[in-house]
């Protein structure tokens, strides 16, 4: 059974990748291993040593913290959301978040503006 700790560094990693819209392919090369590799960090089966995270946080280019981030909230969540456990998982949300930063930045900030209204309005 994977450590949780392990899990969730892997669905960060996943969750950047996808941000920036590199393969696991790509990111691989970049990291001098194989893609297969990539597959069990993202899954949480292997776990990703130190160096290794430096050399992914430099190909993805966030702080190797970037990792961590919403660990402690991640281990207190007990109460219901709206909002899917693994939502970096969903493949919808994350290219909505894709197509959201490709908006130009005053238009993409009336469209959160929208979106905030809509979901209050729900």
């Amino acid at each position: 059974m994977a450590h949780p700790v392990d899990v969730h560094v892997g669905k960060r990693i996943r969750h950047r990748r996808w941000l920036i819209g590199k393969t696991q392919q790509q990111l691989a090369e970049q990291v001098g291993i194989k893609f297969q590799q990539i597959q069990k960090y993202e899954t949480g089966a292997n776990r990703v040593s130190a160096s290794r995270l430096w050399d992914i946080s430099d190909a993805l280019d966030v702080q190797v913290s970037f990792f961590f981030e919403g660990l402690e909230e991640e281990g207190k969540a007990s109460g219901k959301s709206a909002v899917p456990d693994d939502l970096m998982g969903d493949k919808e949300a994350l290219d909505l978040v894709r197509s959201y930063y490709a908006i130009p930045e005053n238009q993409r900030r009336r469209l959160f503006e929208l979106a905030r209204v809509l979901s209050d309005a729900a």
